[in-house]
């Protein structure tokens, strides 16, 4: 039987960038990211404000483009991208994220995708839920048809869906920014995803960021977790399999993964997957998905005993509560009385240190 296969391997702050770069070979990235198809680099912005673990690092960021123009990738080529929330800005958020400097030095222009042109996509494949969701078309940005992409999420938990990585990454890129309507169906539209992907793009691979992973009621309001491991896969729904399991879940567990692999869209099941590197036979970081206020709301309106006041609270005019809700707990709330004492003491560790070269 063919095996998918995950590198995984340890890192420390002296040579994360080099590290990136054996990543990237051991999982033998070129061979499903041609250098004659464009590249799209999928980054993750959970948050406008930083927060250990929430958005891709800028060393992550650094890495990854980096072993890229090194092995001959073209800058023309390859398009750094992200898309905004109702709740985030994009080219903040590259700023706030040290994305911008490394993208500056390496002379890649970002590109956030509300100022690109979306265009409604008949997929072939038959969905489970998106189609329905989205009776009138599923719009998606024109720049993304037969490129490839590559992913760069972090291992964290995440209250709609348990845990996040490549697949849930997609999320953020291929639906606007009313994507949150899909939270209630939020595992068969990962599902979804993968079919889209796959039908979209020539090459997918994933580049994911365990240096500092998220604990808790992700993605943002979480508890950053130093680990200091890397990891690498040309199937989206192995290294998520693989992410999942060193948090301390049973991957099959988690319905999107099964889901994923029962349809034959990559390899959920651990025992199927060829793990290179690290032995991590033994690592559980013990981490438990929690809810935050606004996740714990949102699913009281979608799924539970309020569920009566779906559509008028979330589907109509007056949804703009949600966002100025959103944003007053999250940014007015619990990022200056909770987040910034969390913040202060990472940026104490080696890896905060780090994070600090990258605003500097």
């Amino acid at each position: 039987m063919i095996k998918s296969k995950v590198v995984v391997l340890r890192t420390n702050p002296d040579s994360v960038i080099a590290d990136y770069k054996d990543l990237m070979h051991k999982a033998e990235y070129e061979d499903y990211i041609s250098k004659d198809i464009s590249t799209l680099i999928k980054l993750n912005l959970s948050w406008t404000k930083y927060f250990p673990a929430c958005s891709s690092q800028p060393w992550q960021v650094e890495g990854v483009i980096k072993t890229l123009l090194d092995d001959g990738y073209k800058k023309d080529m390859l398009f750094p991208v992200e898309n905004k929330t109702v709740v985030t800005n994009p080219i903040e958020g590259s700023k706030n994220n040290g994305w911008m400097p490394v993208l500056n030095k390496l002379d890649l222009p970002f590109i956030p995708l509300p100022d690109v042109k979306w265009v409604k996509y008949n997929f072939k494949g038959k969905l489970l839920k998106l189609d329905k969701i989205f009776p009138q078309g599923i719009e998606i940005p024109e720049m993304f048809i037969g490129k490839n992409v590559i992913h760069l999420p972090t291992v964290k938990t995440h209250g709609h869906s348990i845990t996040t990585g490549s697949i849930k990454n997609a999320f953020g890129g291929l639906l606007k920014e009313v994507r949150h309507y899909a939270h209630k169906h939020i595992h068969e539209v990962l599902v979804d995803l993968m079919i889209m992907q796959k039908e979209l793009h020539p090459g997918i691979f994933t580049v994911m960021d365990g240096t500092v992973c998220g604990d808790g009621a992700g993605p943002r309001t979480m508890e950053p977790r130093i680990k200091n491991f890397i990891l690498a896969s040309a199937d989206s729904v192995s290294i998520d399999a693989i992410a999942a399991k060193m948090m301390g879940f049973n991957p099959m567990d988690i319905p999107y993964i099964k889901m994923c692999n029962d349809m034959g869209l990559g390899i959920g099941n651990p025992e199927k997957i060829n793990i290179v590197g690290e032995d991590i036979s033994e690592i559980n970081f013990g981490f438990k998905t929690k809810k935050s206020f606004v996740i714990w709301g949102d699913q009281l309106l979608r799924k539970g005993p309020l569920r009566f006041l779906e559509k008028i609270a979330l589907h109509s005019p007056l949804v703009v509560w949600a966002p100025i809700a959103s944003k007053v707990y999250h940014d007015c709330l619990w990022y200056p009385i909770v987040g910034k004492s969390i913040i202060r003491k990472f940026m104490k560790t080696e890896w905060g240190e780090l994070f600090k070269t990258y605003r500097a």
